[in-house]
């Protein structure tokens, strides 16, 4: 069955769900009529008496927005919500990844608003902007003592319009004017590369338009490697068509991927519907071992690739239970730029599951009865527990913050201290060092000795950061940012394994697995003998 694109939607946020184009829904020709006259009627005379003789004054714009905004806390539905013009802008640049602008990065560094990034194929590549410029002036403004958030609002603006910016270039004596006609940019959500032994790694940190590509182009790329690593956590999903493409990428023609069973979208209005959806391309990489990465972030569009992939038998899932968010969604336009976004279904893997867990208007989870889910049986005769969510084939803890680091960074806070941007501050001058050498990420003695001198000044106890405890994981952490900064996926990688426990795991099995049989089948080991972090929580080989 064809895919309905671009009608409803999933969740990017866990709480601000992605945006799609809106649901060209008709108006229901019962709404309004007869026997409805009498509740409008006694509503419209409420509205008129509390504007005319409440003893607070409200106008008329603030009594319809909070009337809207009462029917929409009265649904149960902690998922819908009306956006503002304003508020889908940002919808729109969060989902897509999409915004109007020049393609740069910027960062407050030694309280300057420096440019850390620049996209290629942008304006600012085009126009030779460089990291490192420090942004003193826009368009005829002094720019000299804004924040990021000044910054970025007057560069940002419609397509096609002209932006000039002052930047002044470490050796270079006076300002540099680079002048840009803004364009559509859009910034990539998957970052891939190759792990020693020769291991493959895609992390994906949202479902937005082009993903599925950039998701097909990654594979290609690492079409020599021994598997592949998919990093799903924190990924709060997006948009339906491009998580529905990234499962056909690795399942065969005619599986199917998904299905739905909501309100309205096909036959009687007002009536529950079903619908499947089936894979059409050819699978990549069919024979190679894949490991997907979840945890309790993991949502929506994430879910739904993580799921059919488990149904399939075609990945090992590790971490923690996903975050349950298995709903349908449409976005309906209303009057003067604003919209509509409320729940009209649910979704299912392909062998049924539900991926929705419920929670009440806040939020928060509702009690439940592990022992009580039923579960479902593989092609591969494993067993899946079906309760909302994904749960992992093999449960492994995120590694947590210890205690002399915990009160590391509560000490800073008290102080005062601004760790994150001192860090920010260092990695970057860091990594242009290493750039302009031709060198790997790497944090020398001397820029660590340097960077905890700096905290000492700035207020941080001496006897503190003197804890080889503290010096180590202060290292570790520069280690990661110099990576970072750098945009060097596998050394960024291989240092946060180091607190990885996840992906360390992941590598550990990946390592010693020729197929994805002998990686459900080490996990089933591991599962038995209770190995490391990891406890049976979601399949068992049968």
């Amino acid at each position: 069955m064809s895919r309905r694109l671009v009608v409803l939607s999933l969740a990017l946020a866990l709480f601000l769900p992605a945006r799609t184009s809106a649901q060209s829904v008709a108006p229901d020709p019962q709404v309004g009529g007869a026997e409805r006259g009498a509740e409008a009627a006694i509503f419209m005379r409420a509205m008129e008496y509390i504007r005319r003789l409440h003893m607070q004054s409200y106008n008329d714009s603030t009594l319809w927005t909070r009337a809207l905004d009462g029917l929409i806390g009265e649904l149960d539905d902690p998922y819908a919500s009306v956006f503002t013009p304003s508020e889908v802008e940002d919808f729109e640049e969060e989902t897509t990844g999409n915004y109007a602008g020049i393609g740069i990065s910027i960062s407050q560094l030694n309280d300057l608003v420096t440019v850390t990034s620049v996209f290629r194929g942008t304006p600012a590549a085009q126009a030779g902007l460089q990291v490192g410029d420090v942004i003193v002036g826009v368009n005829q403004n002094d720019a000299t003592t804004w924040n990021t958030s000044m910054a970025s609002d007057s560069i940002r603006g419609p397509v096609g319009t002209v932006v000039d910016l002052r930047v002044i270039r470490e050796g270079v004596r006076q300002p540099i004017a680079i002048s840009m006609q803004r364009d559509s940019v859009h910034v990539a959500s998957v970052q891939s590369d190759i792990l020693p032994n020769n291991i493959g790694y895609i992390s994906i940190d949202r479902v937005a338009r082009n993903s599925a590509r950039e998701v097909m182009q990654a594979i290609d790329s690492l079409a020599q490697t021994r598997g592949v690593i998919i990093d799903l956590r924190r990924n709060p999903g997006g948009y339906l068509d491009e998580s529905l493409t990234m499962s056909d990428i690795f399942l065969g023609r005619g599986d199917v991927l998904a299905s739905t069973r909501d309100r309205g979208s096909r036959g009687t209005p007002g009536q529950i519907s079903e619908e499947s959806y089936r894979g059409r391309l050819r699978p990549r990489i069919p024979f190679k071992p894949i490991i997907i990465l979840v945890d309790r972030f993991t949502a929506s569009a994430a879910e739904i690739v993580t799921g059919a992939l488990q149904d399939y038998d075609r990945a090992l899932v590790l971490g923690e239970r996903t975050f349950g968010k298995g709903i349908v969604q449409s976005v309906v336009d209303l009057p003067f730029g604003r919209k509509l976004r409320i729940t009209t279904g649910s979704w299912h893997t392909p062998l049924g599951r539900s991926l929705h867990r419920d929670r009440d208007p806040g939020g928060n989870l509702l009690p439940e009865n592990l022992d009580t889910l039923s579960a479902v049986r593989t092609p591969g005769g494993r067993m899946l527990k079906s309760g909302g969510g994904i749960f992992p084939d093999m449960v492994v803890e995120a590694d947590t913050i210890r205690l002399l680091e915990r009160e590391l960074i509560s000490t800073a806070n008290d102080s005062e201290v601004p760790l994150a941007t001192r860090e920010a501050e260092v990695s970057f001058a860091r990594a242009r060092v290493l750039r302009e050498a031709g060198q790997p990420p790497s944090v020398d003695d001397a820029t660590l000795q340097s960077y905890i001198i700096g905290l000492e000044d700035a207020g941080l106890p001496a006897e503190l950061v003197a804890r080889s405890e503290v010096r180590s994981y202060l290292l570790w952490r520069l280690t990661v940012r110099v990576a970072d900064r750098m945009e060097d996926v596998s050394a960024a990688t291989m240092a946060r394994m180091e607190r990885d426990r996840v992906l360390s795991r992941a590598v550990e099995l990946m390592r010693d697995a020729a197929t994805q049989s002998d990686l459900f089948a080490a996990a089933a080991q591991a599962n038995e003998n209770g190995a490391g972090a990891a406890m049976s929580a979601g399949a068992t080989p049968r």
